[in-house]
């Protein structure tokens, strides 16, 4: 028998329990009503005795609450009827079981999101230290965020040193102190702003990219793909990103450092007057081998970051085109934010009882 749902009943059946007088429910009992109504009487036919107004039937005893909906069927004109329990559990708790003050709670996305970046950052450790590393992918991640990066990092690198050289050559030379330029550059460039400003450029060109390609990878089920081929998408898709980031962010850093001391040294001596030479042995003589050990290991610290942090925010993307946009957007800013957060800690670690190294400069 085929039926047709209508968007309206034609007559419905519903049971409730009633209290009437106080007289009759001083025993404790209480008296149920039965009520037959059809909203649409024009829909039933005349065999049907429903199609009045609603009656009311008296039950001696209590009706469990119920409804009984009786639709039009057109295959053999007949009417087909079903029930719905009026106290039907609909909150997905076991009957008899009051929901948990959690139950229906989940934790926001920012929450989850941070809990994945660790988590993705310990499986990396795991797989890394298990050997399981994709090496032809982790090649070809090399490639393109160490050569294909370095134009951008080295334009960057030479106009930021040329910038600090207009402030401090003016000021340095009016209070006598032209021996000391050389030395307040390598340390400032060495420890600081080789590495911040390295990796800055590397979040936006590297990790924007990270996360919008796994970002899209999600959203059109492609890492889905790699699970059921056998393929775990951490190794293939996350440890090669965040091994080449690791290795060429140092490298990136070291070559940016020597090419902002050029330039730095360039201008001083082409605008200032300031002779390369004293520049360079006052650069020599204040740094120590520790400073440039240091900016390895920071520029190591801000490559994970940036790629755990990128690639975890394209895995956990949500909502299409619109969500790839959103995730590359936010994995960008939530690196530069680690970034400058790491630096500050890494500094204070390292630098902390350092303040004596300009005085061989003077």
């Amino acid at each position: 028998m085929q039926t047709t749902s209508y968007s309206h009943p034609l007559f419905c059946f519903s049971c409730r329990t009633k209290l009437y007088c106080r007289n009759i429910s001083t025993n404790g009992k209480s008296k149920g009503s039965v009520k037959f109504r059809a909203p649409y009487p024009s829909q039933l036919g005349r065999k049907c005795g429903f199609n009045g107004r609603p009656r009311v039937y008296i039950s001696p005893s209590p009706i469990k609450p119920n409804r009984l909906y009786v639709l039009h069927n057109t295959g053999d004109n007949h009417p087909s009827a079903f029930s719905v329990d009026d106290e039907m559990n609909t909150n997905h708790a076991p009957n008899g079981m009051s929901p948990t003050f959690l139950s229906n709670w989940s934790p926001p996305r920012y929450l989850w999101r941070g809990l994945s970046v660790l988590i993705l950052a310990g499986q990396v450790v795991v797989k890394t230290l298990k050997g399981k590393i994709h090496w032809r992918n982790t090649l070809q991640q090399l490639e393109r965020v160490g050569p294909k990066s370095v134009g951008v990092c080295l334009l960057t690198s030479a106009f930021v040193g040329m910038a600090f050289t207009i402030q401090f050559v003016r000021e340095f030379t009016r209070l006598g102190l032209n021996r000391s330029v050389g030395g307040v550059l390598a340390l400032a460039f060495s420890r600081e702003l080789s590495p911040v400003v390295t990796a800055i450029v590397v979040a936006g060109r590297i990790g924007s990219a990270f996360a919008a390609e796994l970002g899209t990878m999600q959203v059109s089920e492609q890492t889905d793909t790699l699970r059921v081929l056998g393929s775990d998408p951490v190794d293939y898709l996350v440890t090669p990103r965040v091994l080449a980031t690791c290795i060429a962010l140092p490298l990136l850093t070291l070559l940016c450092f020597t090419l902002g001391m050029a330039s730095s040294a360039l201008l001083a001596d082409g605008v200032y007057g300031l002779s390369i030479n004293i520049i360079m042995d006052s650069a020599q003589r204040a740094l120590r081998s520790w400073d440039i050990i240091s900016a390895m290991i920071k520029s190591q610290v801000f490559g994970a970051i940036i790629s755990i942090v990128s690639c975890a925010w394209g895995v956990t993307t949500l909502g299409g085109a619109k969500g790839v946009g959103e995730s590359t957007t936010s994995a960008v800013v939530i690196s530069l934010v680690g970034i400058f957060i790491a630096d500050f800690a890494l500094s204070y670690v390292f630098f902390q009882g350092a303040g004596d190294q300009l005085k061989n400069c003077v």
